[in-house]
């Protein structure tokens, strides 16, 4: 299991090109390798975006001020390297994507990595047939 969900302040959603961004993260967790193994099974990949309406940053003083909160859920057992390679890959092509708002407004972009055990975790999934890697 690999899910990202990308938390962002609405007032990115005009000119924020969430579903993009969204195939971007998800090509590039597909086609991650490290030490020559894929990281991620692609039936396993989910990215989406989730505007949050109502939101404060700092003060409220800044209502040009945006943010873009990434939380990558993924089960135990990967390399440190992998881990590392996910994030930093996944992190740069946030900020490529946002360079332009980056440019001319306020934002923050984070990213936190959540790995789990499986222990707990229920799932039904029939997209690992469907999209086995080559």
């Amino acid at each position: 299991m690999s899910h990202m969900t990308l938390e962002y302040s609405a007032n990115l959603r005009a000119d924020g090109a969430f579903k993009d961004l969204c195939e971007k993260l998800a090509r590039f967790m597909v086609t991650l390798r490290v030490d020559e193994k894929a990281v991620f099974p692609p039936g396993g990949i989910r990215v989406r975006a989730v505007p949050c309406e109502d939101f404060c940053i700092a003060d409220g003083s800044a209502t040009d001020a945006g943010f873009v909160h990434a939380i990558l859920k993924i089960g135990a057992g990967r390399s440190d390297a992998a881990k590392t390679a996910t994030c930093t890959g996944l992190f740069d092509i946030m900020k490529a994507h946002f360079a332009k708002q980056f440019e001319r407004q306020g934002l923050a972009l984070s990213l936190e990595l959540n790995e789990f055990s499986e222990a707990g975790t229920l799932k039904h999934n029939n997209l690992h047939g469907r999209f086995k890697q080559v």
